[in-house]
């Protein structure tokens, strides 16, 4: 029978290589980081352009619709039923490709989004190795993936992020849309403008 003491030694050879290391955790907002990077504000700007430019082409083109719509009303007492059926049926046919034509450039617009958003992660992603590696942390999560109630700010990672970003890829930022907040939402929304009449066929479906 061995005695406590053997005991508590090879209790103290078991764990002393759990209690030598350190574990060390640190967490970033990458959310926060995009829109923080000038990449990331200039890609967002981009984007607002393009689709405040595709919605100012949806609504002249639903005005047009809207003026033909009234024209048609006024002169479909002096028509005959079939020339009537003919034009408002024709009608119709170009509100719906002018709906299908606003969804496609919705997802064309989704699918950029994505594509550049993805490229700014992947460049951060060596980028937050090279802070942990420095800080010697063993694991860094993403704040809004790991779902983290609470964490000490002191572990927070995303300003350094967003420090050594900016230095890395200073000059890649580039656009010549309009400056917009850094909050300033994408929207994906057809323009107000679209709202139809009470005598108008629907506007556009999201």
């Amino acid at each position: 029978m061995s005695s406590p003491k053997a005991f508590a030694v090879a209790v103290s050879l078991v764990f002393a290589p759990l209690a030598r290391a350190e574990l060390k955790l640190g967490y970033v907002d990458l959310q926060r980081a995009l829109t923080e990077v000038e990449e990331g504000r200039a890609a967002k700007a981009r984007l607002q352009g393009l689709i405040e430019a595709k919605e100012k082409e949806i609504s002249k083109e639903q005005e047009g619709l809207r003026k033909e719509k009234e024209v048609l009303d006024k002169q479909a007492s002096a028509m005959s039923e079939e020339a009537r059926m003919q034009k408002n049926n024709d009608l119709q046919r170009r509100v719906m490709e002018l709906a299908q034509k606003w969804e496609k450039a919705r997802q064309d617009m989704s699918a950029k989004e994505r594509t550049e958003l993805q490229a700014i992660f992947a460049k951060m992603d060596p980028i937050i190795a090279a802070i942990a590696q420095r800080e010697g942390m063993t694991m860094v999560f993403e704040k809004n993936d790991a779902g983290l109630v609470f964490a000490p700010p002191h572990l927070d990672m995303t300003n350094e992020l967003v420090r050594r970003y900016n230095e890395q890829h200073k000059g890649e930022a580039k656009s010549d849309a309009p400056k917009v907040p850094a909050d300033a939402p994408v929207r994906s929304d057809p323009p107000k403008s679209a709202a139809p009449g009470k005598d108008q066929a629907p506007p556009p479906k999201r």
